[in-house]
């Protein structure tokens, strides 16, 4: 069957009067961009791209506008000048990434509750309209039952926090066992995710942000508990892939955010690993007595580099 052909079928199959004129035209926009994209990276090369090459990637934005998927494209390993299509929704990476993390599991042996957690994180801020970008590598000892003073770092400050409480409560928990009784189960853990935001209209927004949080600082999941929140998150019904080409620490990245919410989940386009978060942020300014406004603009990426279960603050391994 020749390529047209094929065209003509998925039209007819798919849709019977065809895609609307917004997603060709949707379609035509992205289809411009992948093969300037292409052609700049063939002609780096000394290369010309073929018919076929360009033909493929007009039927998969074609295909992705009419679906309301996306299409990431990677490089085959093969052969380094033959782009690799992957026509993916966010539910999608959402589930493939559940997926790795499950088949990863964890080196980490099961902490005594008189030990911590080592972790070390790498940020990134960036301006949004563009500037230097920032870096810091934050270090931190967290008690695994917090019954231990825990040292902190953010943004290379140091915080020594004190034991919690006999009856303190946080959200996410930083707390090993209390992490541990949370459900694993996706649909369990969604119903505790949608908690705050009751029948809100926000409802489905605020629960991805509770997925984010619970993510976010210096913490460790118990096994389960992650691949469980992805597949959680996979069932809002307005996720969205971010179509920034997002680099994390040398590795090429894919996000999932949610309207509205300044969150975004990084993973990485061939393998799914969870990479980190990026949000975006800004810095409070006075204007008067009693009056703050946002300014200062920031992307601000979350990297967790290292993890260690040890015996004692400032032990590395």
């Amino acid at each position: 069957m020749d390529e047209l052909t094929t065209v003509r079928e998925w039209g007819t199959a798919t849709a019977p009067d065809g895609p609307s004129d917004q997603a060709r035209a949707a379609a035509r926009a992205r289809l411009r961009t992948a093969i300037d994209e292409e052609s700049r990276s063939a002609a780096s090369r000394g290369r010309v791209l073929s018919r076929r090459v360009v033909f493929r990637a007009s039927l998969a934005g074609l295909s992705a506008a009419a679906v309301g998927v996306a299409v990431v494209v990677a490089r085959g390993d093969e052969d380094d000048d033959t782009p690799r299509l992957s026509t993916v929704s966010a539910t999608e990476v959402l589930r493939r990434a559940a997926q790795r993390t499950r088949a990863e599991g964890s080196d980490l042996p099961v902490p005594r509750n008189d030990q911590y957690f080592y972790t070390q994180t790498y940020i990134t801020r960036t301006p949004v309209k563009g500037g230097k970008t920032r870096t810091w590598t934050d270090e931190s000892w967290m008690s695994v039952d917090g019954s231990k003073p825990s040292l902190r770092e953010e943004y290379g400050k140091i915080h020594h926090d004190p034991p919690l409480g006999e009856h303190e409560v946080r959200w996410p928990p930083t707390v090993y066992s209390k992490l541990q009784t949370m459900p694993t189960d996706p649909d369990e853990l969604l119903k505790q995710f949608r908690r705050v935001g009751g029948d809100s209209p926000k409802a489905d927004m605020l629960a991805f942000m509770e997925g984010c949080m619970l993510m976010m600082g210096p913490r460790v999941m118990p096994p389960g508990l992650q691949a469980g929140a992805f597949e959680a998150l996979s069932k809002l019904p307005r996720i969205r892939l971010d179509f920034d080409d997002v680099d994390v620490v040398g590795r090429s990245a894919v996000g999932v955010s949610y309207p509205e919410a300044n969150w975004t989940f990084l993973f990485d386009r061939r393998t799914y690993d969870y990479l980190g978060l990026r949000t975006k942020g800004s810095v409070p300014r006075k204007v008067g007595k009693d009056d703050w406004v946002q300014s200062g603009w920031y992307w601000e990426t979350r990297t967790l580099q290292d993890i260690r279960v040890v015996d004692r603050i400032g032990q590395h391994a």
